[in-house]
């Protein structure tokens, strides 16, 4: 355990659990209701109302091999070659033979995906799939009719729930082992401002952290929370480097900032080609798949044609559905675009690469479990090996689903019936960034560590990072304790400082281009050298320490502690960490 926590006020009140979820997405809500059906004491905590995570946004569909002529094993195949030789192959088994089944589940629960004539669920395809396996509802509304239907299912429940709260802390008893979460109620209601749930189950699944750059489809609630409070706490996170830019985000301009309209792959899935300014094609003779290739390949594509041709954004180009096609099946996009003055019915879409989903995360075993006994990961916080070094598309749901039944087995299998034990004391608190702050990391992050990184450029975000970092630390020294102002803006943006400063970490120290991690500087893949997995883990003394693992298998996840991981494969120190 680090002992390192955020500036804050004590707990003013506090509720006892069983177990405490945090996130209400598809993997916080499936976890929920599967402990709940236990008979575990279940509180789900939630950042902005219980419909409003990532889920709600996702688009394209749930992949699985649902379809006739389909199985896991092709599943399999395509989600190892989306991951560039880093997936874990025991995660993605996993993944793809429990897959279907979850799915089932699913609509057990509620959800109504989209059906041909004869009953069967109606599939599509995305990028990297050879087959037509991804199921969607409401033509593009996949994650909403799934987020509503879990939602629905946790209402009928009467679950404990507590909205608008941020999550600050993990409480941890003397021992080390999980005893609940520290949190901030944002507004009033049944509870306001700092207080506490004593759980000695604690999952997290927080969702993504987008927002660590400037133009992201992540909604603004995506702040990395999950992934710095299990740092704070002594877990390990592992590819953090590799976060996926989805190539076909509508192009609002040069200064739009923030939650950036999705143009699902599933356009793509249907025939929509890419084409520059003139009408014309690039992706063929790019990849067998052409359009259809994985996201990495296709968002590199799009980067090199702008380049090229000295523009900000190319086009993607479905005038030939029509619009009954679009309607029908595209409602959602069709209506975005149409609110920003673009008609895809009559013309090509402007289209640029943005932030869409972090690959990497908290480390853990199949089971969820993290380096912290009594602390889980689930859904797009977690790096359970599955995406490696690109997530293949539409994968992410499955995986929020799957691992989600999982490690709501391992609770109910696990928990001690005893309760939480005794908290242990608070540490001194860290310093907090301004709220100012966010928009320079954003800025600093956008121009370094973005689609396009070298050596130059992640070693400029790396310098950047560690001036706002000790900045904060001077203006503490200077000021005392009453300089730090906590809120959920400063936590905030003290939780994209630590985040980014962790990615900038470890992609300044593969030197290689590798899925979604495209290094000007090293364009080659280095297999000899870099088939292996980066892991990051807090010291109590504030250090960042990297690892690098044996062999492209993910590896037992050991409690923190269990073994002094030495730095390797970095030629540069590892910087302070608030």
């Amino acid at each position: 355990m680090t002992g390192i926590r955020l500036t804050a006020p004590a707990p003013g009140w506090s509720i006892d659990a069983d177990v405490v979820v945090v996130g209400s997405g598809v993997a916080g809500l499936t976890t929920a209701l599967r402990c709940a059906a236990a008979g575990l004491a279940t509180v789900v905590v939630t950042k902005a109302r219980l419909d409003d995570g990532s889920t709600r946004w996702a688009q394209g569909g749930i992949a699985a091999a649902l379809g006739e002529g389909d199985t896991p094993e092709q599943h399999l195949d395509d989600t190892l070659v989306a991951g560039v030789g880093l997936c874990d192959e025991a995660a993605v088994r996993t993944l793809v033979t429990e897959g279907p089944g979850a799915v089932r589940r699913l609509i057990g629960t509620g959800a109504h995906f989209d059906a041909e004539d004869d009953g069967t669920i109606a599939l599509t395809r995305e990028g990297g799939h050879h087959r037509r396996r991804i199921a969607h509802a409401g033509g593009d509304a996949t994650g909403a009719e799934i987020s509503r239907a879990l939602v629905e299912a946790v209402r009928e429940a009467a679950l404990h729930t507590v909205e608008n709260a941020l999550v600050l802390d993990l409480l941890t008893d003397a021992e080390g082992r999980t005893a609940g979460v520290t949190l901030h109620v944002m507004g009033e209601g049944q509870h306001d401002g700092v207080g506490a749930v004593n759980a000695p189950a604690v999952i997290l699944a927080t969702g993504g952290m987008g927002q660590v750059f400037s133009a992201t489809t992540n909604p603004p609630v995506s702040t990395g929370d999950g992934v710095a409070l299990a740092l704070r706490a002594g877990a390990e996170v592992s590819d953090l480097e590799f976060v996926q830019f989805h190539p076909t985000v509508l192009f609002l301009g040069s200064d739009s900032e923030g939650q950036q309209p999705l143009v699902s792959e599933a356009v793509r899935g249907e025939g929509a080609h890419l084409v520059d300014a003139s009408g014309t094609r690039f992706m063929l003779g790019q990849h067998e798949l052409a359009e259809l290739a994985p996201r990495d390949i296709v968002a590199k594509a799009i980067t090199r044609q702008m380049q090229l041709h000295g523009t900000e954004h190319m086009y993607l180009d479905a005038r030939h559905f029509g619009a009954e096609m679009w309607e029908q099946r595209f409602p959602t996009i069709l209506a975005a675009c149409r609110a920003h003055g673009i008609d895809p019915v009559t013309e090509p879409i402007p289209v640029a690469p943005a932030a869409h989903y972090a690959s990497g995360g908290i480390r853990t075993d199949l089971r969820g479990r993290t380096t912290v006994p009594g602390l889980y990961a689930c859904g797009e916080v977690a790096c359970t090996g599955v995406h490696g070094a690109n997530r293949l598309a539409s994968n992410s749901l499955l995986e929020g689903l799957v691992f989600a039944e999982r490690i709501a087995a391992d609770v109910i299998a696990e928990l001690p019936r005893a309760g939480a034990g005794t908290v242990a004391g608070s540490p001194a608190p860290s310093p907090l960034l301004p709220p100012e702050a966010r928009g320079t990391i954003q800025r600093i992050m956008t121009r370094g560590a973005g689609v396009l990184r070298s050596a130059d450029s992640l070693s400029r975000a790396a310098d950047e990072l560690e001036d706002l970092h000790r900045s904060a630390f001077l203006k503490a020294e200077a000021a005392g304790p009453k300089d730090a102002v906590p809120g959920v803006e400063a936590w905030e943006v003290t939780n994209l400082l630590l985040v980014s400063r962790v990615l900038v970490a470890a992609a300044r120290s593969r030197e290689e281009t590798r899925g979604c991690h495209w290094r000007e500087d090293r364009p080659e893949r280095d297999d000899e050298n870099w088939r292996r997995h980066l892991v990051v883990r807090l010291t109590p003394d504030r250090q960042l320490v990297l690892r690098r693992t044996d062999t492209e298998a993910f590896g037992p996840v050991q409690p923190s502690g269990a073994a002094d991981c030495a730095a390797t494969g970095t030629n540069h120190p590892t910087p302070e960490e608030p």
